[in-house]
């Protein structure tokens, strides 16, 4: 049984994987992946489908989605966009060597250039500790989560960005999101390089 906490509550889940591309063919024909693929997600008697659907119900149910629509709207702009600096970091790792160095390189000069840019005049123009409402919320998380996952790649990148760089302290310094982000928690660290092609014969 895994757990995943915010500062209200604790989801505690199950957390299961493909292992084999087996695996993957028995959910598609036991008919619970609407659209052929992962994640689901089996909560409150549903089998949700789709990432930004699966973290939305999570973030509704649990208080973490604003307080009104205005609220929402802002919430969505911003965790869309830090969706597509994701994705381009996140593929980058399941890209054939001769063009994985250069979509890093893209994702990060974007980052630098495009994205964290953003974020900072958010921070700076509101003067609170969080991106929407002064409170915690799921935009919160994203924005945590890819700031790691660049600095990762890049430890000094936010070299720029000094409300980022108090934004991540703040943020990875909530009790519960520094218990997830311990040595050994159930956060997910990037890819070895020999189990991509494992993973790329289950998925394609």
């Amino acid at each position: 049984m895994k757990e995943t906490s915010n500062l209200f509550c604790t989801l505690r889940f199950d957390e299961c994987f493909m292992k084999t591309k087996d695996d993957l063919l028995k959910l598609r024909k036991d008919g619970f992946l609407l659209f052929q693929q992962v994640p689901m997600v089996e909560i409150d008697g549903m089998k949700m489908v789709q990432t930004r659907a699966i973290l939305n119900y999570i973030a509704a149910k649990y208080n973490l989605y604003g307080k009104d629509l205005k609220e929402r709207a802002l919430i969505d702009m911003y965790v869309e966009g830090l969706f597509d600096l994701n994705e381009l970091i996140m593929t980058s790792d399941y890209q054939p060597a001769d063009k994985k160095e250069q979509q890093l390189a893209t994702a990060l000069d974007k980052a630098t250039n495009r994205y964290f840019p953003v974020f900072e005049k958010v921070l700076k123009d509101h003067g609170q500790d969080f991106l929407v409402g002064n409170r915690f919320s799921r935009a919160d998380v994203q924005l945590l989560e890819v700031l790691l996952m660049a600095e990762e790649c890049k430890p000094d990148i936010l070299a720029q960005f000094p409300l980022l760089q108090s934004f991540k302290a703040r943020i990875s310094n909530i009790p519960t999101i520094k218990k997830f982000l311990q040595p050994g928690s159930q956060r997910k660290s990037p890819p070895r390089q020999e189990d991509v092609p494992k993973i790329i014969k289950i998925f394609y």
